[in-house]
């Protein structure tokens, strides 16, 4: 059965093509392919490798650093693909959006310096250290500190829920260089350094510890010890830090946004195939409008996050940094993602339990999203706050 067709909303030939293209990347890598992965708590390397040798992860790179010079509107498409066909792109993605802090904040010689590596595959860029165990979603009480100390910064602290750090060359790190009580404003305060991760972990200036989760995602625990960092490689300006982070969030809330739709797609594909084979009662079970109705809702409710999410790329490729957009793109899109989850596994039912059909496999992923990256309640008091202009509730 073909799959069932989304909105394309103006999706160019390229896009089109594109989306031709990444089905036939994810062909080798079916539902076995990612629950033996899951089973033996493995990196898909195979899988990103495949990304990295047809050029995708360098897609967002301008051309004249070497890289494919696409906007966020086609690197959306490419992740919306690579859920709809069942693969779990949260393995990769960091590596297309971190380097738009470079993009967008970093030095010419920076850019020089880095982007045509990383654009060639010589150098991963797929870390993001920003969260921490005492932090959580208050980045603004971030402790891990960076102190200059002639040509480099010294950096301590601890950073938790950190991914691919094992897979990864570099980390782009967040950290303060002035301490929350003596800034301007909450805000204030903040740097966003270049690791280079190798020298850092052999030496143990950075001890990563493994955290097992329920969602094969290879995420760790980092100790940071008299971390030492060249200036040079200090990204915007030294106490500016935070709009250099949020830049990459809100390339981040596009990115996962479109994972999110592509996995609804997924899920809903699955079970209105399943739907219009199994027999219970005489009939098949997509006649009965309890099978019927959630899916419907799921899909009406996938179609509305999707639009909002081309919003938001096309603010965002024009420049601007929408967050209202984003964050309203997040927030709708994961609770339909989770929504078509719940649909799938109820319309599978006993089935959807095993492995065999992937079900649970996407179902387990399907909840993530509303706490992480970021909380769907936290999304909404942004809304609340920045949008409506309600008063602060923190």
């Amino acid at each position: 059965m073909a799959a069932i067709e989304s909105s394309p909303f103006s999706l160019t030939e390229e896009q089109l093509a594109i989306r031709d293209a990444i089905d036939t990347l994810c062909k080798p890598f079916g539902n076995e392919y990612w629950g033996e992965k899951d089973r033996n708590h493995e990196y898909p390397e195979e899988f990103v490798d495949a990304l990295y040798r047809d050029g995708w992860m360098a897609m967002l790179i301008p051309e004249e650093y070497d890289g494919g010079g696409a906007d966020i509107r086609d690197a959306a498409v490419v992740l919306e693909q690579l859920e709809r066909n069942g693969c779990h792109a949260g393995a990769a993605r960091a590596g297309m959006y971190t380097m738009g802090a470079i993009l967008r904040h970093g030095t010419d010689e920076q850019k020089q310096r880095y982007l045509p590596r990383i654009a060639s595959g010589e150098l991963r860029l797929q870390s993001f250290g920003v969260t921490e165990p005492d932090a959580g979603s208050d980045t603004t009480r971030i402790k891990t500190f960076a102190v200059r100390d002639g040509d480099d910064y010294v950096i301590n602290g601890n950073k938790i829920f950190i991914s691919r750090v094992q897979h990864s060359d570099l980390l782009l790190l967040l950290t303060r260089t002035k301490k929350r009580e003596d800034a301007t404003k909450p805000s204030d305060g903040f740097s966003v350094f270049l690791v280079e991760l190798g020298p850092a972990i052999a030496s143990g200036q950075i001890v990563a510890t493994p955290i097992a989760t329920m969602v094969n995602h290879e995420t760790n625990e980092l100790a940071i010890t008299n971390l030492r960092v060249p200036a040079a490689n200090l990204i915007g300006e030294e106490h500016k830090g935070f709009k250099v982070i949020l830049s990459g969030m809100n390339s981040e809330r596009v990115i996962v946004t479109s994972e999110y739709i592509g996995a609804g797609f997924h899920l809903i594909d699955r079970a209105v195939e399943y739907a219009n084979t199994r027999e219970v009662f005489g009939r098949k079970i997509g006649q009965n409008q309890g099978v019927q109705f959630p899916l419907a809702e799921a899909y009406a409710r996938l179609e509305a996050a999707s639009l909002m999410r081309w919003r938001a790329a096309e603010m965002y490729a024009a420049g601007e940094n929408p967050r209202f957009e984003v964050g309203a793109a997040k927030y709708l899109a994961s609770e339909a993602l989770w929504q078509a989850a719940d649909a799938a596994f109820s319309t599978f039912g006993g089935y959807a339990a095993t492995e065999e059909y992937g079900i649970a496999r996407k179902w387990t992923e399907a909840r993530l999203p509303r706490t992480a990256p970021i909380s769907n309640n936290l999304v909404l008091a942004g809304i609340a706050h920045g949008t409506l202009g309600l008063p602060k509730s923190f």
